[in-house]
């Protein structure tokens, strides 16, 4: 078989249907658009959440909830037990957790250390916050915590 003997399988592709071009086509005239009426017309049809003059599902609900200043702070979680993989005394911050693929590039901006599993030596975090259960769990190590100060956009 070669590249210019490909073709699709029988009954997998129709020909559009070419509208307005006389009666002769039996799509002519009125193009399949019926006479008058809002699908007749250009740009005609209702919208997405129209239900035929029902008040329509998202107005019916109740909205609930609010998020001030641009919403929640999201990080980008890591357990303690991900970090076996470290050397001893070495320094964890969000560029290496990236590197050792612990999270995304992109979640290098706010990084939150929980304490699930323990950590088999001492280690230097560097992460914007820490859980209460992993500081301790790093200290009894002989480890330490380093709090990032998080960037406050321009306003």
């Amino acid at each position: 078989m070669r590249l210019e003997e490909l073709r699709p399988a029988p009954g997998a592709t129709k020909r559009r249907k070419k509208i307005g071009r006389g009666p002769g086509s039996g799509h002519g005239k009125t193009s399949g658009k019926g006479h008058k009426g809002h699908r007749a017309r250009s740009g005609g049809g209702k919208t997405g959440g129209f239900e035929g003059g029902q008040m329509p599902l998202y107005r019916r609900l109740p909205k609930r909830g609010f998020l001030p200043h641009g919403g929640k702070t999201v990080y980008a979680v890591v357990n303690l037990k991900s970090l076996v993989g470290f050397a001893a005394n070495a320094v964890v911050d969000p560029d290496s957790l990236a590197q050792a693929g612990l999270i995304k590039l992109s979640g290098r901006s706010r990084v939150k250390v929980l304490g699930e599993g323990d950590v088999a030596h001492a280690l230097t975090v560097r992460a914007h916050a820490v859980s209460e259960s992993a500081r301790a769990k790093i200290e009894a190590r002989g480890g330490r915590v380093e709090p990032i100060a998080e960037r406050v956009p321009a306003s």
